[in-house]
């Protein structure tokens, strides 16, 4: 991701701004932020990339491929929607 535009990396910022404050319980934070988005693409894009640049260091530190990280992940998330929740 060394091609981001300033556009871009405000937008990427924001989404990773929004997941900061949901863990942190900062509901209205969270919610401010989304609504601070141009659009819903701009929301899009900005969560895309921010799960790419996500992947792409988890992957770097961990020596797998983001096609491998993918696949765990799906198959994570298919275990947990067949687990009943508690």
């Amino acid at each position: 991701m060394t091609d981001i535009t300033p556009a871009a990396a405000e937008i990427v910022q924001r989404a990773a701004g929004v997941i900061a404050a949901r863990h942190r319980g900062d509901l209205a934070g969270a919610e401010k932020l989304l609504a601070a988005f141009g659009s819903e693409q701009d929301r899009t894009l900005g969560f895309y990339l921010l799960a790419d640049l996500a992947l792409g260091l988890v992957g770097a530190q961990s020596g797998q491929s983001v096609n491998d990280l993918v696949r765990e992940l799906s198959l994570l998330l298919a275990d947990g929607a067949q687990t009943p929740p508690v």
